[in-house]
């Protein structure tokens, strides 16, 4: 049988390899060193700062070690896991300057020096941007780390880069660690970014930011497991003095929370779904968002109203609305409970027959409809028809309803002298 001779091989042969594809040894240690002895000499002149960074950047990877510069530029050193400086065999070697925002004075204006700082280095380097929002979402999970201080000026930090455009919102959430909300660093954090915005900024703006993220519907969820009920909310806000900007967070996100949950009703109401079906949804959505009972009764007229498409023809709308507000009047019921809440939705239902002119004529016979299934008292409405009702077809309103008006207090009267 034939064997295949074997090839010669050459030994202790050199590929030689182009330098471009030779790949250069990651040293972070020699680019923070290098970084640390050009911030030293610079010293706290800040534009001296950014004329070593700008220049710097020609000589030096950024690309690749931006997050060693960021962590210098914040904490004054390379951080470690955990949040702690880097150390260094070598012990004659700086580990960190003072040229950070860590450092800087307890003043606004002294960090916001070092905010214009990163913003025009940012400017310059503009690949950079994407590094800066990692070491924000990094360096905020390592807050136990850091002394109330300095976390009282990262939270500045944060809040003026994010007003600024320079970091999302979204950063925020990197607050949320379990150990961090437990022990309340969570929240120190959150009420310091919140004070130094409405130092730059205002409430509709910090809005914005918040709904970007979103973390609009989740600040209670900085607050500690035991300590997360609206009055304690309430109570941290105005003891930090931003009790105008609880006011303006109530608002809209009670505006959010109601437009999301009629998001979820009208597809429930097109597919027919059962009322208990319905009622569980509300009631939960409630209960979880503290919704008071007169608002999620106009809440509910609104979804109701808006899940039908209405008959043009004045004459066959009312048996339309009738025969729709009948099958869900308990889901109206069930808001209703309280005086305030019926009084709401009568007004409510004035000012939809005003606006919506099929409906003028069918004003009477909805409060009619809804006084017979429990919804609205007959206390309340001539309530309504003395001094209550809106000024929007007002005349129009108190003609249609004087009949039916007479009749209440006719029985009313009736009763009493039975009793």
């Amino acid at each position: 049988m034939n064997q295949k001779t074997e090839k010669p091989t050459l030994s202790g042969q050199r590929l030689k390899t182009r330098k471009r594809d030779e790949k250069e040894k990651y040293d972070p240690s020699g680019f923070r060193d290098a970084i640390l002895q050009g911030l030293n000499e610079a010293g706290h002149n800040l534009d001296a700062v950014y004329k070593f960074l700008d220049t710097a950047g020609y000589k030096l990877d950024y690309r690749r070690y931006g997050e060693v510069l960021f962590d210098i530029l914040l904490a004054g050193g390379h951080l470690a896991p955990g949040g702690t400086i880097v150390t260094d065999v070598d012990s004659s070697k700086p580990l960190r300057t003072d040229v950070c925002v860590f450092s800087a004075g307890n003043d606004l204006d002294s960090v916001k020096g070092y905010a214009q700082l990163i913003t025009k280095l940012i400017r310059r380097y503009k690949y950079l941007e994407k590094t800066l929002e990692d070491e924000f979402k990094k360096v905020l999970v390592f807050l136990k780390a850091f002394s109330p201080s300095e976390r009282t000026k990262l939270a500045n930090v944060t809040s003026i880069l994010v007003g600024n455009g320079l970091i999302p919102s979204l950063v925020l959430t990197s607050c949320l660690q379990d150990h961090l909300v437990k022990e309340g660093i969570a929240l120190e954090f959150l009420l310091n970014f919140f004070k130094t915005w409405l130092a730059e900024k205002d409430a509709p703006t910090l809005w914005t930011a918040l709904r970007k993220a979103p973390l609009e519907s989740r600040l209670m969820d900085f607050f500690p497991t035991s300590r997360r009920t609206p009055e304690i909310f309430s109570e941290t806000f105005d003891n930090h003095g931003l009790s105008s900007l609880l006011e303006y967070l109530k608002a809209h996100q009670s505006t959010s929370v109601k437009k999301d949950l009629q998001q979820q009703v009208a597809p429930l109401l097109r597919n027919d779904a059962s009322t208990k079906e319905i009622l569980f949804l509300l009631k939960d959505y409630q209960s979880k968002h503290n919704l008071p009972e007169n608002e999620l009764a106009v809440l509910v007229w609104k979804t109701l109203m808006a899940a039908v498409e209405w008959n043009k023809k004045e004459e066959l709308v009312a048996d339309q609305a009738l025969r729709h507000l009948k099958k869900y009047s308990a889901l109206l019921e069930a808001f209703t409970q309280s005086g305030k809440a019926q009084l709401s939705l009568l007004v409510k239902i004035q000012e939809y027959c005003y606006t919506n002119m099929n409906f003028m004529n069918v004003f009477r016979k909805i409060v009619v409809l809804l006084y017979k299934t429990d919804v609205l008292s007959e206390d309340i409405i001539l309530k309504w028809y003395k001094e209550a009702h809106s000024s929007k077809g007002k005349m129009v309103f108190l003609e249609q309803m004087k009949k039916f008006v007479e009749w209440l207090q006719n029985a009313e009267e009736e009763s009493e002298e039975d009793d």
